[in-house]
């Protein structure tokens, strides 16, 4: 067998797996509700390099 086929064959047996560990069907986490300013965000976590913390998502809430 040659690495494309292996790799091929790892694909396929990681594709035929997908999903069996969300039982309800769901790819994200259920929304909390709240609407931000998603734009800002991903801009400042570019900046930073990392996800922000909770804390951080708080400034870009928006509040009505």
């Amino acid at each position: 067998m040659i690495v494309s086929e292996r790799k091929t064959k790892i694909i396929i047996d990681r594709y035929n797996e997908f999903g069996d560990e969300m039982k309800d069907g769901r790819l994200t986490e259920p929304s909390d509700g709240k609407t931000y300013r998603l734009r800002e965000a991903i801009l400042k976590s570019k900046q930073l390099g990392r996800p922000l913390t909770s804390e951080e998502m708080k400034q870009f809430e928006i509040t009505e």
